[in-house]
């Protein structure tokens, strides 16, 4: 009862401060490829989902071979917030019965047009949590840092804060693993890399994809190599 009252809270909150939540439904389309996909071929059961934003959307092609040999499922929408992924969060992770789900929200929660409060991120996230503990009470979750960019350097203070509170609740929970990819893409003077991305400043290019993927693949490996290379963690 607290934690929906706290969730209610938080909405009044924004709107409050002049900010329109944003409907889940616009991704409803998105949402029926991932399942017309599935219709034709279903994914395996006991695979990783990775699911998130744009980064994980434009990198979903690459992924399957970066991440090799572990067999991982794409299911990011691009534009997505830690909202939005709550919102459908049954559809594109949930239904596989993955062993593992790694999640990255929060780059358009904290430097969108509309940031969204750090306490409703979290308050989003936690949501997420308590979801997939539920229906999946061994599912693995990986949780990625919000990535710096040269776009929204300006925010970059703001997202430091968010993922300082995504490293302590995965600190609280044996089965939640905090995936800081920010060094990897930062100078050695803390500074953004800036070879790193297409024009737009925001995501990606093949170098960065190179860096962001052996990143994630570091950090899943020790735990989710068993089960690809049959032997069940």
């Amino acid at each position: 009862m607290r934690r929906a009252l706290f969730l209610l809270w938080l909405a009044c909150a924004a709107v409050a401060h002049g900010q329109e939540l944003p409907d889940p439904k616009r991704f409803e389309n998105d949402i029926l490829r991932f399942e017309e996909q599935d219709r034709e071929q279903m994914p395996p059961t006991g695979a990783i989902v990775l699911t998130g934003s744009s980064s994980i959307a434009r990198w979903g092609n690459q992924a399957p071979a970066a991440l090799a040999p572990l067999t991982v499922i794409p299911r990011g929408f691009g534009g997505s917030t830690m909202r939005d992924l709550a919102h459908y969060l049954d559809r594109v992770a949930i239904a596989y019965q993955p062993r593992a789900i790694l999640i990255y929200e929060g780059d358009n929660d904290t430097g969108g047009e509309s940031p969204v409060p750090n306490e409703a991120i979290v308050a989003d996230l936690q949501q997420i949590i308590a979801r997939i503990h539920e229906k999946l009470p061994q599912t693995r979750i990986y949780i990625l840092s919000i990535k710096p960019s040269i776009l929204r350097w300006p925010r970059w203070s703001v997202a430091q804060e968010v993922n300082a509170a995504y490293r302590r609740i995965a600190a609280e929970d044996p089965l939640l693993y905090y995936v800081d990819v920010a060094p990897y893409l930062l100078n050695k003077d803390g500074t953004v890399m800036t070879d790193i991305f297409v024009e737009d400043g925001l995501h990606l290019n093949d170098l960065g994809n190179a860096i962001w993927g052996a990143a994630i693949k570091a950090a899943l490996m020790p735990m989710e190599a068993r089960a690809d290379l049959g032997k069940t963690p």
